[in-house]
Order: C-alpha cells, then sequence, then structure tokens
C-alpha cells in the first residue's frame, strides 16, 4: 500500500523562480540581510547555521567563522556551493533541515539562522525542533517572518480589501507561504518546539503591498533614504514592521 505524498513537499524549483521574479523581494530581502548581520556582530558566534541561503549565502559578508548552509532547493544550493568554492570553514548542504542533525554537520551551533523561511513550510514544529536540536546550550535561533500586523496588512482592512490583517495574500499563495504570524503567535510556536524568546523586534515599516512598493522604487519616489527612515522607524513602532524577529534560546537547556 503506497504511503501517499510528502505532506512536507513543496515544488522547490517553482519557488526559486518566483522568488526571482517577485517584486520588490530584493530590496526586502536586503534588509532582512542587513538585520541579520547586525545580530552576527552582536552575538559573535564562532559556528555559524543558515537555514535555506536563497540568492545570496550569508557567509559572503561573514569571514572567518565556521558556516554551514542547509538549502533544498536545488538552484540556490548549487549558487551556494559554487561561491564556498575554496572558503576554509565554509560548507554547503542540499538537504531538508529536517533530515540532517548535529552529527552530520560537524556538531551543534552558536547562531542558527532561519531568516524568511519558518512561514514557508509545511510543519514549522518540526523545522524548530530540527533548530533547537542544532543549536548549542547558550547559542541562539535567531527567526525572521512577515508580520500578520504589518502596517501594509492594516491598512488592507482599514480599506475594506482584507477581512483581517492575517488574510492569505496574493505573495503568500505565489510563493506556496502557509502561514502568517503575529508576535503572539511567532512567540507560542517557538515555546511549542521548545524554544524561548531572548529578544525580538521588527523590520523595515512597508505601507503598501510588494507591488506597489515596486511602482514607486521604479517611479524613482522610494529613495535609499526614504528606505532607511522607514527601516529606523520601527524603533518607534516596532509592532508596525512589515516582518517581526525574534532571538531565541532552548529553553531548559
Amino acid at each position: 500500500m503506497s504511503a501517499g505524498p510528502d505532506p512536507r513537499a513543496r515544488d522547490l524549483a517553482a519557488y526559486g523562480e518566483q522568488y526571482r521574479a517577485l517584486p520588490f523581494e530584493p530590496v526586502q530581502a536586503a534588509y532582512r540581510r542587513r538585520l541579520v548581520l547586525a545580530r552576527v556582530r552582536l552575538h559573535d558566534p564562532a559556528r555559524v547555521l543558515e537555514v535555506g541561503c536563497a540568492e545570496v549565502p550569508l557567509f559572503l559578508d561573514v569571514p572567518g567563522r565556521e558556516h554551514v548552509v542547509v538549502e533544498p532547493t536545488e538552484a540556490f544550493a548549487a549558487r551556494a556551493a559554487e561561491a564556498a568554492a575554496g572558503r576554509p570553514g565554509v560548507r554547503v548542504v542540499p538537504a531538508l533541515l529536517e533530515d540532517v542533525g548535529p552529527a552530520d554537520l560537524g556538531g551543534r551551533f552558536d547562531l542558527v539562522v532561519v531568516s524568511g523561511l519558518l512561514h514557508e513550510v509545511p510543519d514549522p514544529g518540526r523545522l524548530l525542533a530540527a533548530a533547537r536540536e542544532l543549536c548549542a546550550p547558550g547559542g541562539v535561533v535567531h527567526v525572521s517572518v512577515p508580520n500578520a500586523r504589518s502596517l501594509h496588512r492594516l491598512l488592507a482592512v482599514a480599506m475594506g480589501l482584507a477581512a483581517s490583517p492575517g488574510e492569505e495574500s496574493a505573495t503568500q499563495r505565489l510563493l506556496q507561504q502557509r502561514t502568517v504570524y503575529d508576535e503572539d503567535g511567532l512567540t507560542d510556536e517557538l515555546r511549542r518546539s521548545g524554544l524561548r524568546v531572548r529578544e525580538r523586534g521588527s523590520l523595515l515599516v512597508k505601507p503598501f503591498t510588494h507591488a506597489q512598493m515596486q511602482q514607486l522604487l521604479d517611479a524613482g519616489f522610494l529613495t535609499t533614504g526614504l528606505l532607511d527612515g522607514l527601516d529606523r522607524l520601527t524603533e518607534q513602532l516596532p509592532g508596525l514592521g512589515s516582518e517581526i524577529w525574534v532571538d531565541a534560546e532552548r529553553d531548559g537547556a
């Protein structure tokens, strides 16, 4: 009797193509990356595990550390492996994180980066449990996800375009994203997986949808200075950023 299709299955090839074509996502990813690099500088880990590197792996900007990338999308993994060639201490593993453990990756890590990924996987709890297992005692699991209470989502509700801030968007459908978290929902997800929040915040207040933000970029209205200001605005409006992030640690470790 057939066991049926793998419930974790995603069309990763299609995901890679759609990710590259998505309007404004390169800008969003740049601010997400800026945040992660700031957390790396703060925590100063000796060993870094990057879960899903997309187009530009972190090790390009984090030299002098042992760095492992676990990336299931074939095109992204191949590009990362090419970039890792000749870099001592850098390794790319083409796999799902849920399918590897400390013995496969040379031990546990001081920093596990799960950035812009949790909301896309079929079983977030399983991914976080794997991240916890790979995080060393005293280490940090850094997680970032789109914010259900982002300013642009609240504006859509106020305009009558959405029934609730967490309603599925066109971008979510395109990228096979399965859920959207608010702060409480993300905290609960982490707690169920044996992780507790050490620090939290948000990034880039985004007033409009990705497509609308891209239109403003193309028109020359959205400048680097304006975008940087929208990112810094999260210091005063932390709940309204387009993405929320946490640094978590092993609960009970």
